[in-house]
């Protein structure tokens, strides 16, 4: 449809729709924003939650992403998929939702934690705010405690000229999901190296043969692709590396 058809006929539609018998009848909506002064403390209190939570909605991908099992786990696969020499598949909307369910899976036990113990106990009002922050904290600093390398524990306290803290519980969070993400990019990339060792092998195979031959024209990626798919389907690739990833967490 011509965009000038479109232009005519778009006024005619909502002329149309208003002079409807049932238009009239039909109740719209209405939004209506008002910014005041306060007349209690309750008020202020509440307003200021309002702005905490949206706040942390702000930063929830972040916070998904930096304080959980979700780094590793879109690493690795990112590198699974790199080692087979498929540039799009699965593509990068299958991935990260792959990676985004186990980490649901992974953190279900920690999330569930901090339903009971902090967010329960703080919508009956049985916990302050602060107090259902801070117990909200304690399983999920536990979960990165258990990752996280005391040599990039040590550089980050070092940096913040942070003293030595007695326990685990005194490590600042500021200091801890630094440290935590570090050790999971490490551990990422190790796991990495080793998925591409086999398919490397096959590669390298691949190409030795082509040369002995003499097909040197011949791409060696045009070869060795449906070879590492179907290695990659006959050992069942994905049930191996999805299941050593969530075992992975599970020390």
């Amino acid at each position: 449809m011509k965009p000038r058809l479109l232009k005519a006929l778009l006024p005619l539609s909502l002329f149309l729709l208003l002079t409807l018998p049932g238009a009239a009848q039909t109740p719209i909506p209405g939004v209506n924003i008002t910014v005041g002064q306060a007349n209690s403390p309750e008020q202020v209190a509440t307003t200021l939650q309002i702005l905490f939570i949206l706040t942390v909605l702000t930063l929830a991908p972040a916070i998904l992403i930096m304080t959980t099992s979700f780094t590793r786990i879109v690493i690795v696969l990112a590198f699974m998929r790199q080692a087979l020499g498929t540039q799009q598949t699965p593509p990068n909307q299958v991935l990260v939702g792959l990676a985004l369910f186990l980490t649901f899976f992974i953190m279900q036990p920690v999330w569930t934690d901090i339903y009971n113990n902090a967010y329960q106990p703080y919508l009956e009002k049985r916990l302050s705010q602060s107090a259902a922050l801070e117990r909200a904290g304690a399983p999920l600093k536990k979960f990165m405690t258990r990752f996280t390398r005391e040599k990039d524990l040590m550089l980050f306290m070092q940096i913040a000229k942070v003293p030595r803290p007695n326990s685990i519980e005194d490590v600042p969070f500021y200091v801890l999901v630094p440290a935590f993400i570090i050790g999971e990019l490490k551990t990422a990339f190790q796991i990495g190296f080793i998925l591409y060792v086999p398919f490397l092998v096959v590669d390298l195979v691949v190409s030795s043969v082509l040369m002995s031959m003499g097909m040197m024209m011949l791409p060696p990626i045009m070869v060795s692709l449906p070879l590492k798919l179907m290695l990659f389907v006959l050992v069942d690739g994905w049930n191996l590396i999805i299941g050593s990833l969530t075992q992975s967490f599970y020390p």
